[in-house]
Formats: C-alpha cells, structure tokens, sequence
C-alpha cells in the first residue's frame, strides 16, 4: 500500500495566531496611517465619513485577518507537497449524502476501483458518500487513495479509505488541489457541492486558465436535463458557446469512463506540456 509523508505538527495552523515581529508592526503602521486620514472630501455637498466603510481600521481586527494569509499558505505548501508525486490522478465528485449500498455508491465504487488499477491515482473529498465510495474503490485497486477533507461547521468526517489525507480550511485552497494534479474529472451524481466543482473546471478550461482534461458525467438519466437546459437555454440565449458543449462527455459505465479518459489521451501525454505548467502555475 502506498503510503505518503508523515504530517509534522504545523504551528502555523495554530487557533491562537499570535501576532508578532515585522508582521505586526507593519499592520500597525497601516492602522496609524488610517487612523490619521483626514477622510475623504465631501461628495455631492455631503459628508461621506459615518459610512461603516471609511472608518479606521481596528488594528486587533486587521492583524487576525491578515495573520490568516499564514494559514492559507500552509494550506497550499503542505498540499502541493504532498501530492506532487500522485500523478497521473483523476478527481472524483459527487454527494455525500449517498449511503453504502445505494446503486450511486456502488458506481462510484467500481468507477474508483478500475480508474485505480488502470494506473490512476484517486482524489475526492474525502468524506462520506460518492467521495467515500470512490477512495473506497480505489483504496481497494492498485494506486493511492486521495481525500481531500474540509472542515464545516457541521463537521465532515474523514472516510477511512486513503492512502493520504489532507484538511482544509478554505475550499479555495482546496479547489486548486483537485485541479491541478488532475488529468481528468469524473462527476458523479451530487449536490450544490458537485455542482460547483463541475462549473469549475468547465470555466477553468473553457476560459484557458487550466489545461484541457476529459471531465466525464457519470450518470445519462441524473445529468441529462441539466445537459439539455446549457443546449436549450445557454446556447440559444449566447451565454455559451455552442463548442463549449465539447467540453465534457456523459457516460454511464465505469467501462466507458476509463476508455473516455484514455481515448483522450491516446495521442497525446498524461504530463502538462511546459505552456500547460505556466498555466496551472496561475490557477
């Protein structure tokens, strides 16, 4: 089984986020600097200062907003880290709200088992659901388990299937992880959450800021009047182009989910070209 790096204790992800040294000092220039504006010039004849906008800035309240910049750092060092060596990987969506043994599930299970013994790293959300039926698959086939957990409010458990597990705070650092290592997305059936991640990676690609990868619908029956309202609606009202309707595929196999991602990569390599590297570089 693979296994990854152990975590070492990071203090950066300490709740107290103490303040100090060059840091702070420079938030409290910043703060005195605010605090001895003369505000802005009257507009229209009218004293614009009472706005809650312009006050000074409270230095306690900047310093632990700005400290945060350490905490999100930590997150992206400790995930490009980690998973710099996963590839090639496909990223696995869909809800966590699906139990064992419902027919989802169990797609999502053999989707994960026979992307994971056909070479492919696995990465999902790591929780409950179609992200722990897919580390489940794929912990049970040949290449690592992903998860990539977040914490919320109502606490997300981590599924025990993976080979490594990362937490995040901020679902943006988290979004990068699922892109940028991923030489394909599979959607299955989902939520808000999923649907999120699927108009990611669609904006991604369709707007150039991330390499063209397969991203394969699991599902004709789930995906298909969302797939015909982007025809019918966001195609005839110019909001899309009709090409972008290119931009995914709808299966309904695991079969046809391994052969999508592979007949997209018969000609050409799994590695990002050195154009594709600058652009996941500027994710």
């Amino acid at each position: 089984m693979y296994c990854g790096p152990a975590r070492a204790a990071n203090p950066l992800r300490s709740d107290a986020e103490p303040a100090a040294g060059l840091f702070a000092t420079t938030a409290q220039r910043y703060a005195t600097a605010m605090s001895n504006d003369q505000g802005p010039l009257p507009k229209n004849g009218r004293e614009r200062t009472h706005h809650p906008g312009l006050a000074p800035i409270d230095d306690s309240e900047l310093t632990r907003e700005s400290w945060k910049i350490f905490q999100i750092m930590a997150e992206f060092v400790e995930g490009f880290e980690r998973l710099a060596r996963i590839k090639p990987s496909v990223s696995v969506f869909g809800s966590a709200r699906i139990p064992p043994g419902h027919p989802d599930y169990l797609l999502a299970e053999e989707v994960a088992r026979q992307l994971s013994d056909s070479g492919f790293a696995v990465v999902s959300g790591g929780g409950p659901g179609i992200m722990e039926a897919a580390n489940k698959g794929a912990f049970a086939g040949k290449s690592p388990s992903i998860g990539l957990n977040i914490q919320l409010p109502h606490e997300q458990q981590a599924n025990p299937y993976q080979d490594i597990g990362l937490g995040f705070r901020h679902f943006f650092a988290r979004k990068v992880m699922f892109v940028k290592y991923a030489s394909a997305y599979v959607v299955l059936p989902g939520g808000f959450g999923t649907l999120d991640e699927l108009a990611e990676i669609l904006t991604l690609v369709q707007t150039g800021k991330s390499r063209r990868i397969p991203i394969v619908l699991v599902g004709s029956s789930f995906w298909r009047g969302l797939l015909d309202w982007f025809q019918d609606t966001l195609v005839a009202r110019g909001t899309i182009s009709p090409e972008d309707l290119g931009l995914y595929s709808l299966v309904d196999t695991p079969e046809a989910v391994v052969d999508a991602i592979f007949d997209y990569y018969e000609a050409r390599s799994f590695e990002p070209s050195a154009e594709e590297k600058q652009r996941l570089m500027e994710l």
